[in-house]
């Protein structure tokens, strides 16, 4: 699952701030059991606790990579489904890489088209990343928000988190309810208009946007929106589409350096998955399904 965080204020140095950031870092924990990180700079620290599932050995963040004269670092949580067709695409405009993980694919890809990169990637993800070149900030959250993304931002202060409890971490942060967040609660939960983070003053980056932060200030943008259309294929054809569709989904969430297993509720989503799951399994002879 994994958790980040981060601080970033471009007028004084906060390099001295670690004990602050660990604090916001550490509310991760269950979220990343596996492995913890931090990267601290005069202007931007990044947090960062690990679940690992894919390159166990190479893929600890934040994860620093230099291309040229450029030289960008990341925290990451999500996992890529088009990590063969993304690698591919990226070797052939120059670059290398060191590891396995799909983090350092992600970097290359912000590298190459920057903040139009959310667009090139499959799966469920929030990142950011700090590009130290254009002493900037860049962050993205996946196009149907699997991943969480909440913000603070007061002052020359820009907080970020997986959780809003990262958040209140930081001294500065005050958990204070007002009208709309009891309303939150009260009258729409559990769930909650997108953009609001319940406690004052904190925001969640929307599904599908992306946005920056750098000396000019906060810009938030869309790089995704679901279109409604008319469907004008005939069943047959639908079933097709469907069932492709979903055999490939399920396929490509099967990529893992650790044990997989699925969850069975006994409803037709959950067995459709697993049958499908298992079906790959006797593919790729990787043994029978652990279903719970």
């Amino acid at each position: 699952m994994c958790g980040i965080t981060g601080w970033v204020n471009f007028e004084r140095d906060i390099s001295d701030q670690r004990e602050i950031l660990t604090r916001m870092n550490q509310q991760h924990e269950k979220r990343g059991p596996d492995a913890k990180g931090t990267w601290l700079s005069p202007h931007v620290l990044l947090g960062h606790r690990r679940l690992s599932v894919i390159d166990l050995e190479s893929g600890m963040q934040p994860m620093v990579r230099q291309y040229g004269d450029r030289q960008y670092v990341i925290t990451y949580n999500g996992e890529l489904y088009n990590m063969p067709e993304l690698r591919q695409e990226l070797t052939k405009r120059g670059y290398s890489f060191t590891s396995t993980s799909d983090t350092e694919l992600i970097l290359a890809a912000y590298a190459e088209w920057r903040e139009d990169c959310p667009r090139y990637l499959n799966g469920i993800f929030a990142f950011a990343i700090w590009d130290e070149q254009r002493q900037q900030l860049y962050f993205a959250r996946d196009r149907i928000g699997v991943k969480p993304f909440f913000y603070w931002r007061q002052g020359d202060d820009f907080l970020f988190g997986s959780e809003i409890k990262s958040l209140l971490a930081h001294p500065q942060v005050e958990p204070v309810l007002d009208e709309q967040g009891i309303a939150e609660v009260l009258l729409i939960g559990p769930a909650r208009t997108p953009g609001i983070g319940i406690f004052r003053g904190i925001y969640e980056c929307r599904p599908g946007h992306c946005g920056w932060i750098n000396r000019d200030g906060l810009q938030i943008k869309p790089y995704w929106e679901l279109k409604s259309d008319h469907h004008r294929d005939d069943f047959q054809t639908t079933v097709e589409r469907v069932r492709e569709l979903f055999t490939d989904a399920v396929r490509r969430q099967l990529v893992s350096d650790v044990p997989i297993g699925t969850m069975l509720s006994g409803g037709l989503d959950s067995s459709a998955i697993s049958a499908c799951a298992a079906q790959v399994f006797a593919e790729e002879g990787r043994g029978p399904l652990p279903t719970y």
